[in-house]
């Protein structure tokens, strides 16, 4: 099955004037300005399925809006090829803009004065949604965001959280095969986020919607998208599963084990197992810490109950927010064995 989204060597340079400093520079740059290139966007390449969920993650400059601009058509590519829904979205843009939802978190597409339904009817027009479709849609939207309570109400009055309800609804209000969300959820609190990430899921459920979506919030990627990639430096540093992330990146692991009494904690501090260390949490409680390759997690723990009376012991799994950070702190990600 092809792909809904294809993208090929894909480059954005910008242009920027190198401006001097204090009064002389500012003379100075009137009769010889110094120019730079910045490439946001390097020699990317990837496919997205169609009814995938993949997030589109890095640190703040990585180039993941721009590659964002690029594939709704906003910008034009310095070169590489994008072809998304069967167009060129920088060449198609009127076609293809039909074919898609977009949200960016921080700017509304909603009509600012004007009540959220009447923003909603507009678009009802420009995307020739029919009737029953429109009522269908609404009702959902209703059911999952509960708009319901706010469709009269202008959109300037709106807090942060209703805005963004109504602004992800306006996206899929055609029904788009195509969506492109960038930060979705920036500055939601907790009941917002949740709400919006239910929406998203169901959407995809329901009409295997693909949905490209970028965030600084890992908890989305955790809770909708089963693929990764990560961009930094503008270039591509890893495409793949959250479990196949975490295996690259994750070189420890971990127990958290409660004891029974005292006499227990001296027997666990006196056992000495090669490679585990034993950290002490609190007075009953350890955490047991050792390398992967050398052991395997059901190893450690049948050497601890058979040598110790413990009261609860766990498994701590590494959150992918500490695999991610590790790589945008330089952390080098191994080839790939393909």
């Amino acid at each position: 099955m092809p792909g809904i989204v294809e993208v090929d060597d894909l480059i954005k340079e910008f242009r920027t004037f190198d401006r001097r400093e204090g009064l002389i520079g500012a003379i100075a740059d009137l009769f010889h300005r110094r120019y730079q290139t910045l490439r946001a966007v390097n020699r990317i390449t990837f496919e997205i399925r169609p009814g995938e969920m993949v997030g589109y993650i890095g640190p703040n400059g990585a180039g993941k809006s721009t590659t964002i601009k690029m594939l709704t058509g906003i910008l034009v590519p310095t070169a590489g090829a994008v072809f998304a829904n069967g167009f060129i979205p920088w060449k198609h843009r009127t076609a293809y803009t039909r074919t898609i939802g977009v949200v960016f978190g921080q700017r509304t597409q909603l009509w600012w004065d004007i009540a959220v339904v009447e923003s909603f009817r507009l678009l009802k027009r420009i995307y020739d949604v029919s009737d029953a479709d429109y009522r269908a849609r609404m009702k959902q939207f209703d059911d999952i965001l509960e708009l319901g309570r706010y469709l009269h109400t202008p959109v300037r009055k709106l807090s942060l959280g209703e805005r963004m309800r109504c602004d992800v609804a306006a996206a899929m209000i055609h029904n788009p095969p195509l969506v492109f969300l960038d930060e979705p959820t920036i500055g939601l609190d907790i009941v917002a986020k949740e709400n919006i990430r239910t929406f998203l899921h169901e959407v995809n459920r329901r009409y295997g919607t693909t949905m490209l979506l970028t965030t600084h919030d890992l908890s989305d990627i955790e809770e909708l998208c089963r693929r990764l990639m990560i961009i930094d430096h503008g270039s591509l540093l890893f495409d793949g599963g959250l479990q196949e992330l975490k295996d690259r990146l994750w070189q420890e692991s971990a127990l958290r084990v409660e004891l029974r009494d005292q006499d227990q904690a001296l027997r666990l501090e006196a056992l000495h197992i090669p490679d585990v260390v034993c950290d002490r949490i609190d007075k009953l409680t350890y955490r047991l810490h050792f390398p992967r390759e050398s052991w395997s997690t059901a190893e450690v723990v049948r050497q601890i109950v058979n040598a110790v009376e413990v009261r609860d012991i766990a498994i701590e799994e590494q959150s992918i927010e500490e695999v991610v950070r590790r790589i945008y702190l330089g952390e080098e990600l191994k080839e790939w064995s393909r």
